[in-house]
């Protein structure tokens, strides 16, 4: 109530005294309706927000359901986003934990010839060890530090097995724990088509790393006039994963062969051009945009393997739309992708270093982009799958156009698949799974062939604290979709338009009154 309101009912009950006196008791009754509805008009009440119980919310188990509840009040770390999900929003009164939590971030699925990395996060900071085991206990990698503590393993072979990470403090007391399932795959053939107008050094130990990772190679090298040397392909190859030039070949090359080039980058082929013999700018800022500057003869790139720079090179590492790093610079191209790697010597660390060549050339495919397209692509799962708990599987690809349903053989399930709003371009199944270990799925896939992958179910006990940082953020996301904050329901403004129209009346009526 305000002081109109209160200036409202106060001339209101005087005029009501005032009619009284005069033993007028209909008038006085419509001064004091007349006040009254005033006070309404002007007063700008509130009802008190929805009706409804508050409910206090253990962390351990999920309500079966919301009816009559208003408001949530939650103790602990929440619950699992898939239990969220089935609950609708209701106002939460939560303060997250002060208490340890990690984040555990590896790959589910690694090539063989790929370093596989594992990394945990702590929400403190102390002194700490992080230990890779192998599935016989023998440690495999070992990380320290006070901060975020990363572990690199390459595997040996191609299998699927189940790891172990253990994160221990400065005194060796273990902090937590958890299994480390990998899938370590064969690489499919990469398709590679390379055009080279002049033989090197470099050429030929780009060509034995290519060789030796099973990549189908369609090369040609100018060795002078009139002559080259040809290496064909051992498949057909209609739309190559990667092409490669060198600079010499695009600077020699008619405009028609580098329109050529260009345009099938455009329509997704990356390209990744070697600029250590690059002579001429002219054609590069013509041609792509990249504008070249001379760089020192001693100039290098890299700490981990030192190469030297080529002659020409970008000034600076954003040059317009290219980002450069290290000696290689990269610029999306249409549907496409450009490289210009302005290094070279790497073939000097063919010999001593061949691991660590392998993965720098890796690095470098990995920034062009470069990749296979998979008939099935499968989605991580937001959260650790668990018994019991509702598990979302969900993927992307051409295969599910050929592929109605999901079958899990262990559970004797053949689940449809279904679109999801939150997946773009990916349909899901949910299922609930029974025991830990890995869950076998197969999905058909074009020419009757069939897709087998496979799911880790961690038991409950696995990464309590991995598991209790995904549980606060799952409750912060529910959070933040309720409708109102938790102090009591959303409050409902009184409408003024009743009020103003019992004024009108016993306005009205007072004034016929006193007309007559």
């Amino acid at each position: 109530m305000n002081l109109l309101a209160i200036a409202a009912v106060v001339i209101g009950v005087l005029s009501a005294v005032v009619y009284g006196a005069r033993r007028r008791w209909i008038d006085a009754a419509l001064a004091a309706v007349a006040g009254l509805a005033l006070a309404g008009a002007v007063g700008s009440f509130v009802l008190p927000g929805d009706m409804g119980a508050s409910l206090t919310l253990d962390s351990e188990e999920a309500p079966a359901s919301l009816d009559g509840i208003r408001s949530i009040k939650l103790v602990g770390d929440g619950l699992r986003a898939a239990q969220w999900e089935d609950l609708p929003a209701r106002p939460l009164a939560w303060t997250a934990p002060a208490t340890p939590a990690i984040h555990v971030d590896f790959p589910r699925t690694v090539a063989l010839g790929r370093m596989f990395t594992l990394n945990v996060q702590r929400s403190w900071k102390a002194p700490g060890r992080l230990q890779l085991l192998a599935e016989n206990d023998a440690v495999l990698a070992e990380a320290r530090g006070d901060g975020l503590l990363s572990v690199q393993w390459l595997p040996p072979l191609a299998e699927r097995l189940v790891l172990k990470a253990r994160l221990l403090d400065a005194s060796g007391k273990l902090v937590d724990q958890g299994p480390v399932p990998v899938t370590v795959t064969e690489p499919s053939p990469l398709q590679v088509r390379g055009r080279f107008g002049a033989p090197s050094f470099d050429l030929r130990t780009l060509d034995d790393l290519l060789a030796a990772s099973n990549a189908v190679i369609d090369w040609q090298v100018e060795l002078g006039k009139n002559l080259r040397r040809s290496e064909s392909a051992r498949a057909e190859m209609k739309a190559p994963d990667l092409e490669i030039v060198d600079a010499a070949w695009f600077e020699r090359s008619g405009e028609g062969a580098r329109r050529a080039l260009l345009a099938r980058v455009a329509e997704g082929a990356p390209l990744l051009v070697l600029g250590a013999n690059a002579g001429d700018p002219g054609v590069w800022s013509r041609s792509i945009g990249l504008r070249l500057a001379p760089q020192p003869a001693d100039k290098t790139f890299g700490a981990r393997l030192a190469m030297a720079s080529g002659g020409l090179n970008p000034a600076a590492a954003r040059a317009g739309e290219w980002q450069g790093e290290d000696g290689l610079w990269t610029r999306d191209w249409h549907k496409g992708r450009i490289a210009w790697l302005g290094v070279g010597g790497w073939h000097r660390h063919a010999i001593e270093e061949p691991r660590a060549l392998a993965l720098w050339w890796q690095d470098v495919l990995d920034r062009l982009r470069v990749r296979r397209d998979e008939d099935l692509a499968w989605l991580a799962p937001d959260e650790l799958p668990l018994p019991n708990q509702r598990l979302e599987i969900c993927a992307r690809g051409e295969a599910l156009g050929k592929s109605p349903a999901l079958a899990f053989p262990a559970l004797a399930l053949n689940l449809p698949w279904q679109r999801r709003p939150e997946h773009v371009d990916a349909s899901c199944v949910a299922l609930w799974p029974k025991q830990p270990g890995w869950l076998q799925m197969k999905a058909q896939a074009p020419v009757g062939r069939t897709l087998e992958s496979a799911v880790y179910v961690y038991a409950d006990g696995d990464w309590a604290l991995w598991q209790r940082a995904q549980r606060r953020e799952a409750t912060a996301r529910y959070a933040a979709r309720t409708p109102a904050p938790a102090g009591g329901g959303a409050a409902r403004s009184l409408p003024s338009w009743p009020f103003g129209l019992a004024f009108a009346l016993a306005m009205l009526g007072l004034w016929w009154r006193e007309r007559r």
